[in-house]
């Protein structure tokens, strides 16, 4: 009997203003990964344009645990493959969940994922669901306020992660530092209470958003403009140059049409819920 897994993970938006590398937020869309068992096979089937061969991110998760060999994996996604929605974590837990529940390993996944991705925040919210907060080597997850929701904002252009990064300085001004824990705490502080206000305010930041706006400067004008758009605020989503819109429920409608309006042809919106499951894998 052939041995399957069927993997459904969720996309991510990281940093989440203040949070650099440490706050981020599991998004309601999402890859799924099928491995299917197949002696003296090894094949990767996807419509994506995507790596077909080992050097695919779902296979090079599933190999950090297991041998591909013998393993067929189809991959499917409407995740936006590029612009920081956590595109490779979500393929690099997928493997590893694969591989994880194949062989009964009981491994260290988020570990394993933060190793191949380079940080934490976005396979924590892959992992897990929710927003999580990462320190430690380890990551506390808690469910969205009723009432908050989420659009993003999807550029046709992309911003290459290394570029994006490239850009942050090695050492910071203390005033920036004591900014973005402050805005930190005041943004944990508004999710974990339920209070809208605090979260608004919480979305500042002086660390990694301002000195990535020459990379997307449409983008940036729009994180700006988000409150007289109708929406609670905006974030840069990850290294951009997707942009995280936070909205009341009661406004979301009015603030889609406003962010359509908005960026006309340089972007496609889309309502994105904050998604409270992680990780699922099936035995079929």
């Amino acid at each position: 009997m052939q041995r399957r897994r069927v993997v459904r993970v969720p996309a991510s938006s990281a940093n989440l203003g203040p949070g650099f590398d440490t706050f981020c937020a599991a998004l309601a869309l999402h890859m799924e990964l099928e491995v299917l068992e197949t002696p003296g096979t090894f094949a990767v089937e996807t419509d994506l344009p995507i790596a077909a061969d080992r050097r695919n991110l779902a296979v090079r998760g599933f190999e950090r645990l297991h041998p591909a060999d013998g393993f067929t994996f189809r991959i499917t996604s409407d995740i936006p493959l590029s612009g920081g929605l956590g595109t490779s974590a979500a393929a690099y837990v997928a493997g590893l969940v694969a591989a994880d529940h194949l062989f009964e390993l009981d491994a260290d996944v988020l570990a394993l994922g933060t190793e191949l991705e380079g940080h934490p925040d976005n396979v924590a919210a892959a992992l897990h669901g929710g927003f999580v907060v990462c320190a430690d080597g380890e990551a506390v997850r808690f469910d969205a306020p009723d009432g908050l929701e989420a659009v993003i904002v999807v550029p046709h252009e992309h911003c290459r992660t290394k570029a994006a990064r490239d850009v942050l300085p090695d050492e910071v001004p203390m005033a920036d530092a004591v900014f973005n824990v402050a805005h930190g705490a005041l943004l944990m502080a508004g999710l974990v209470t339920g209070d809208l206000d605090l979260v608004a305010r919480g979305l500042a930041d002086r660390l990694h958003q301002d000195r990535r706006a020459h990379l997307f400067p449409r983008s940036a004008e729009l994180v700006g403009r988000a409150r007289e758009l109708g929406a609670i605020g905006a974030t840069i989503s990850g290294a951009g140059p997707t942009v995280l819109v936070w909205t009341g429920y009661e406004a979301t409608g009015g603030v889609v049409e406003a962010l359509r309006s908005a960026t006309g042809e340089w972007a496609e919106v889309l309502r994105a819920p904050f998604e409270p499951a992680g990780a699922d894998v099936r035995a079929l």
